[in-house]
């Protein structure tokens, strides 16, 4: 009986050690910390138009930069984007180096693995874009066509999978970036790109009329907000004023200064 009552009292202290030093009892306290110090910290690639780059004077802008300016408005804080390099920028929002990602951060199960998402903000479609004069209004009329893609994009492994369309292609034509291809279309040496739809659109939008996005799309991807799996009070706050941006036509006006049509995922 007294060798049941001392491991009770060991195990209660350890519990409350534990506790005092922060182990895995302690409260989440992300919110708190971030509306303390007034300031919430985005980490992201500033080279990824229309989502987060830099325009001509130097200044951050985009459609993620809009957003979570509205959302820090909102939670009363500032917000800071910091550039960070992309392929160690998990690592940078676990090491707290940053509280956010926000930069078109695609959902995936690998990433479920190490940090946590905000809800689904917006989906990214694989569009196909051609002439606005063109006679392709769809997929079929893509037989014996041209079409050019961004190498080794997420264009490219949408496209490779759908096996029926690539096997009616005359030819696939690859490109270092999009601006290539679209100059091409532009010129006529090819019928049609397939592309991001944050990016078609984004580009589409600064050339009024010149070109269509065809209503099929070659598959979606979701984008939120990256956030470390402890911070659960962070990522209930961005939940929150998420959905109120959306349900107010905040998140429709932002979407609409970017691509020209409101994409957001409702």
């Amino acid at each position: 009986m007294k060798n049941k009552f001392k491991l009770l009292m060991v195990a209660m202290l350890s519990t409350t050690i534990l506790t005092a030093c922060g182990g895995t009892t302690s409260a989440d306290t992300s919110l708190k910390d971030i509306k303390d110090k007034k300031e919430l910290i985005i980490g992201l690639d500033d080279n990824f138009p229309p989502m987060g780059f830099r325009d001509k004077s130097g200044e951050i802008v985009g459609f993620d930069i809009d957003m979570a300016k509205e959302v820090g408005k909102r939670m009363g804080v500032a917000v800071t984007f910091k550039p960070v390099e992309w392929d160690g920028i998990i690592l940078s929002l676990n090491n707290k180096d940053i509280d956010a990602i926000w930069n078109g951060l695609t959902i995936t199960n690998k990433r479920k693995e190490q940090i946590a998402f905000s809800k689904v903000y917006l989906q990214n479609k694989q569009i196909i874009i051609v002439k606005n004069k063109s006679i392709i209004s769809s997929k079929i009329d893509l037989k014996d066509k041209v079409v050019g893609l961004q190498m080794g994009s997420s264009s490219e492994t949408a496209l490779t999978r759908d096996a029926l369309l690539i096997s009616s292609l005359k030819e696939v034509k690859k490109y270092s970036n999009n601006t290539e291809a679209l100059l091409d279309l532009n010129a006529g040496r090819i019928d049609a790109i397939v592309v991001d739809e944050v990016v078609g659109r984004y580009y589409s939008s600064k050339k009024a009329g010149e070109y269509k996005v065809l209503n099929e799309n070659l598959g979606v991807e979701d984008y939120g907000v990256g956030i470390r799996k402890t911070d659960t009070s962070l990522t209930a706050e961005i939940d929150k004023l998420l959905g109120e941006i959306k349900s107010d036509g905040t998140a429709n006006t932002i979407s609409q200064k970017w691509f020209g049509k409101d994409i957001i995922n409702k």
